[in-house]
């Protein structure tokens, strides 16, 4: 299961247009999955991921708030992982499971590219969704 969070999404719309990275358009999304799942959870890694040292790809997806999810919650951990990235007009979303020998599962592989106006305006409605259903809700004083 895929958990997000408020928080999540306020941090996704405010950032809009800053997920961006140089191999952002690569053509094979499971090349990117299993460069992401190498240089975070892997002792062996590669010299180079796209041109760029392990050290400057991890900082490349930190900086940048590529991985969406998991978002650090552990309840919510099944093993699944969205990356997004924008890209001039569009989001490029690359999800996946890892597979038991830690890269990505090839069943599991999605890769989505939409409009950014589009993207930004589906988490813009969930969001005001979300808070309008939260707010009409009856709260209980504790």
């Amino acid at each position: 299961m895929l958990a997000c969070s408020l928080d999540a999404v306020e941090r996704r719309i405010s950032d809009c247009g800053s997920h961006t990275t140089a191999f952002a358009t690569e053509l094979d999304s499971g090349q990117i999955a299993d460069a992401f799942r190498s240089v975070f959870y892997s002792e062996e890694q590669s010299e180079s991921y796209f041109g760029m040292t392990a050290a400057d790809f991890a900082e490349a997806i930190s900086s940048k708030h590529i991985q969406w999810a998991p978002d650090g919650d552990e309840a919510f951990d099944d093993g699944s992982y969205v990356l997004q990235f924008d890209v001039d007009d569009q989001v490029r979303l690359i999800a996946f499971k890892r597979g038991p020998d830690g890269r990505h599962d090839s069943s599991t592989l999605s890769d989505l590219w939409i409009a950014s106006d589009e993207f930004y305006a589906v988490l813009r409605r969930w969001r005001d969704s979300f808070t309008e259903e939260w707010a009409a809700l009856p709260k209980v004083a504790e």
